[in-house]
């Protein structure tokens, strides 16, 4: 595949499939009638509402799980509500339940959450204001009304990607990839307030095609690897503040070194290799000749992908450690060997645990263990299954044969992946070499 081949595909891998864009559609739909039965005693599935966030700016990927919008109120309910904003929320709920009753339907602090099997649909009730901002009710400490400016920022969107021959909204697709694939705890906004200011400060993708988008990507990776530390950023078109939940910088720049090794290769196996380790499972895998295909079948391919199993959609962050023991010498911790360059020898017991997981509730927590290498394939060795924990978040492992090794984990919470760890393990040497 020609560069331009790889990106095109990865683009249309990653969109929504048509099918879920119809179950979404349904699903607002739902709702807003249920609201403005309730509050306006009318019939519409489409007026007095508001899709806003990833969806709304049109920047979310297959897989997407929290889908936000705003139900605009009747302002001559305002005296109603204006010093309960409790109440509001109590409201909205009775009215989706009533309509909805096997739905189910929660009070958060600021929004009402609609439960299905594989997204949640946050409904905000907002008051208009002349400026086209929102107020929206905020029950903590006694409940209050804050602003939002949604508009803003989708007005900002549909410029810049008019502007950049829609660039701005493949690159923020293609980012949510990155995000999803290396476990990194970024929220939509800020990923599209990033490449917003990326691609304000140049040029050169003005014009720019899928041919383009190696060298795209790898600037885009060099800008984020660079970012400052800094607790919030200002949001494109609202400029209010988006957090920054977690340093993204690392990772950043381990994607960024892969995208220089990817260009580098040109449109080999290694290139795929490599743009995989960027984006992930979505990201076309190379077609091997004829010849290397016959030496494939030597072994068995049994990887498995959590894409292919649950939606991903990173939201918590899950950092994995893996303790280093052997009869005789002293333990250590893989993360430390790996900072001071070394690859583990034969014949280490490795016991892999949960250091953080800012996720208190799970529902299920998965393991992925996989060879990668000639030395695997040789000895049809690759592993790659996806299987449950134990109840104990530890998986023991044993140092046996040379090369790349890996071993994932996943935290699912309401059948999506929202957490991801993942350490590498590198071993030097096969075990029989030291008989």
């Amino acid at each position: 595949m020609t560069i331009a081949e790889m990106f095109r595909s990865f683009c249309d891998n990653i969109r929504i499939p048509s099918g879920d864009v119809s179950s979404i559609s349904s699903k607002y739909g739902e709702i807003t009638y249920s609201l403005n039965k309730k509050f306006r005693d009318t019939t519409s599935k489409i007026a007095n509402t508001l899709q806003v966030g990833s969806y709304g700016r049109k920047t979310g990927i297959k897989g997407i799980s929290d889908l936000d919008m705003l139900y605009i109120m009747p302002s001559v309910t305002w005296n109603t509500y204006k010093d309960d904003q409790s109440k509001l929320l109590r409201d909205t709920k009775e009215a989706i339940v009533s309509r909805y009753p096997k739905t189910t339907v929660k009070v958060d602090r600021l929004v009402v959450q609609v439960l299905y099997d594989t997204f949640t649909v946050e409904v905000q009730p907002v008051f208009e204001q002349e400026d086209g901002s929102f107020k929206y009710p905020d029950t903590y400490g006694g409940g209050s009304w804050k602003i939002t400016k949604p508009r803003k920022e989708i007005e900002a969107v549909r410029k810049i990607d008019s502007e950049k021959n829609n660039n701005f909204r493949m690159l923020s697709r293609m980012v949510r990839a990155w995000k999803n694939r290396n476990g990194v705890v970024m929220g939509g906004l800020l990923i599209d307030t990033l490449v917003y200011k990326f691609l304000m400060n140049t040029d050169d993708y003005d014009a720019a095609s899928y041919s383009s988008y190696g060298r795209l990507s790898r600037d885009f990776f060099e800008y984020l690897k660079d970012q400052p530390d800094q607790n919030f950023y200002f949001a494109l078109g609202s400029n209010q503040q988006v957090k920054v939940k977690k340093k993204f910088q690392t990772k950043a720049n381990q994607a960024y070194n892969a995208c220089l090794r990817a260009i580098k290769a040109g449109e080999t196996a290694t290139a795929h290799s490599e743009w995989k380790k960027v984006y992930g499972r979505f990201f076309p895998a190379y077609v091997a000749n004829v010849r290397v295909a016959d030496e494939a079948l030597r072994y068995e391919y049994t990887e498995e992908f959590i894409e292919d199993k649950y939606p991903v959609d990173i939201r918590y962050s899950l950092e994995l450690e893996c303790k280093v023991t052997q009869n005789g010498f002293r333990v250590d911790y893989l993360t430390n060997l790996l900072r001071r360059g070394f690859h583990l020898p034969p014949r280490k017991t490795l016991d892999f645990t949960i250091d953080t997981l800012d996720l208190p509730d799970p529902d299920m927590i998965l393991w992925k263990v996989l060879n990668r290498g000639a030395e695997a394939e040789r000895r049809n060795c690759i592993r790659g299954q996806i299987v449950s924990d134990k109840g104990w978040r530890t998986k023991q492992e044993k140092t046996t044969f040379k090369g790349e090794h890996l071993v994932e984990c996943y935290a699912v919470k309401g059948g999506v992946v929202v957490a991801r760890g993942r350490i590498d393990v590198p071993i030097e040497r096969n075990a029989e070499n030291d008989e």
